[in-house]
């Protein structure tokens, strides 16, 4: 029998494995996802505002003491919701804040509990008819579909509606999915295994039109980052599906409320004058899209995860959209202006 490894060894691999997630942009983009390890009372979790594709690089996880948040959870305190106050001085990443999910790694009972923002995940769980087909493709795992509610201690919450069951999945309404085991070495296999099970073929989408695209842009507007940002414009169905409305959290965080949709005719003066603001993308339909100058790169992440997402959709799929009461509780958020405000100073020190 394999001797158990050592805490270090396996902080070791949960970064290996954070850092391999994480640079893969159809399971976490920018700053999305988090991993963690339980050991000796501490939970190691991934810092908020931090990249797990930096994991190897830096120093990007914080240890958590989970007796007292556990507590704090169990009386819905409000310090649950900010678990900086459970970081255990002098060990790991210094100064920075636990994971905004921090209350759901720590509630989970297994070891090793990794969260990704997995697009064939999201695009079947934003869809109100998704639970019948998850059965049939997770069929002989203990999984389980969790409501929508709000990253953190909301969510935390109706996941522990399941605790009696004990998943090792988790699918997250209009959010993503959440793996566990005991070991890292476990937990990755079973994210291999059902990533391949939801795994869906994207819709195959025309390239976008470059010279079109300059000449409807302003100075302030740029090119995205990634060429696959597009095909939320330029495939018919993927448009209408964005023009519905946020499907998922780290969208209102990054790109904002919903999607600015260009009209026949528009460019992309006109859109701002008629929206009021300069929004972060434009998609412009069976043309491509437009980022605003200053968008960060978790915000050219999501631009291009809603193409990824939305090209997973069937057409005329029913979908539930995130509400204005949803929107809000995302925007008007200590935790998400926090993270915010990371990814701009990222943004100011590479430029």
């Amino acid at each position: 029998m394999r001797e158990a490894a050592s805490p270090r060894v396996e902080l070791a691999d949960l970064r290996a494995l954070s850092a391999r997630i994480g640079s893969d942009p159809l399971l976490i983009q920018g700053a999305g996802g988090n991993t963690s390890l339980k050991a000796d009372g501490i939970l190691w979790i991934k810092a908020s505002g931090t990249w797990l594709a930096h994991a190897l690089e830096r120093d990007i996880m914080v240890p958590v003491e989970i007796a007292p948040l556990l507590d704090a959870v169990s009386s819905v305190d409000p310090a649950a919701e900010r678990a900086e106050q459970f970081v255990v001085a002098g060990l790991g990443a210094s100064g920075l804040r636990p994971s905004i999910e921090t209350t759901v790694h720590a509630l989970m009972p297994q070891r090793v509990v990794v969260h990704v923002h997995c697009v064939n995940t999201i695009a079947l769980a934003v869809r109100t008819d998704c639970e019948a087909e998850l059965a049939t493709r997770l069929d002989g795992l203990n999984w389980a579909l969790v409501r929508y509610a709000r990253p953190g201690l909301p969510l935390a919450l109706a996941i522990a509606e399941h605790s009696s069951k004990r998943p090792d999945v988790l699918v997250l309404a209009n959010h993503g999915l959440v793996v566990a085991a005991e070991t890292v070495d476990a937990a990755e296999a079973l994210l291999n295994d059902v990533t391949q099970r939801l795994a869906s073929e994207p819709r195959s989408a025309p390239p976008a039109n470059m010279e079109k695209l300059r000449a409807l842009g302003v100075a302030t507007f740029r090119l995205p980052e990634s060429d696959a940002a597009h095909a939320v414009a330029t495939d018919p169905a993927s448009t209408h599906i964005a023009a519905r409305g946020s499907l998922y959290p780290d969208h209102v965080i990054f790109l904002g409320e919903g999607s600015a949709i260009a009209r026949p005719g528009e460019d992309a003066q006109a859109v701002i004058a008629r929206i009021g603001a300069a929004p972060v993308s434009i998609v412009f339909p069976g043309i491509g899209v437009l980022m605003r100058e200053d968008a960060t790169a978790s915000a050219d992440a999501m631009a291009r995860c809603l193409a990824d997402v939305a090209t997973r959709i069937p057409p005329g799929a029913p979908l539930r959209v995130l509400t204005a009461e949803e929107h809000l509780q995302l925007t008007d958020w200590d935790a998400e202006k926090y993270r915010q405000e990371l990814a701009r100073k990222a943004a100011r020190k590479s430029a």
